[in-house]
């Protein structure tokens, strides 16, 4: 659970951020520049990549959070580095959509990775002995 901790730590205050400036400032993406969207999918797709590969959790409970979101990195990051002049919805209200999900994600991550840790059966029983 440290390496849950350890990752939320950085994705949940790094989405939060993103997603606000990308809420405040969702009139730039109306210009597409292809070889910029090409450039974001490669990171993206790294960075996905790197998470996944160390946190490839399929089990219920907040860290499955991390798993979904590396996934998605990965997922949006071939997307925009195959399809670099397809990226603009057009539509406000599904962006705004997606932002907030980000966003709670975000919220959600950072608690988990900040918050106090809860102690587990497992580890009252090391107490003990």
């Amino acid at each position: 659970m440290n390496d849950s901790r350890a990752i939320a730590q950085l994705i949940g205050p790094t989405l939060v951020a993103v997603t606000l400036s990308e809420a405040v400032n969702l009139h730039i993406w109306s210009v597409n520049i292809p070889a910029v969207s090409y450039l974001d999918g490669l990171l993206l797709f790294v960075a996905g990549l790197s998470i996944a590969r160390v946190h490839n959790l399929w089990k219920r409970g907040w860290p499955l959070v991390i798993t979904f979101i590396a996934w998605g990195m990965m997922c949006g990051g071939l997307f925009r580095m195959f399809a670099p002049d397809n990226l603009s919805s057009h539509n406000d209200i599904v962006e705004y959509t997606v932002i907030g999900i980000l966003f709670a994600s975000g919220v959600l991550l950072t608690l988990k990775g900040f918050g106090p840790e809860r102690e587990t059966a497992a580890d009252r029983l090391r107490k003990l002995t």
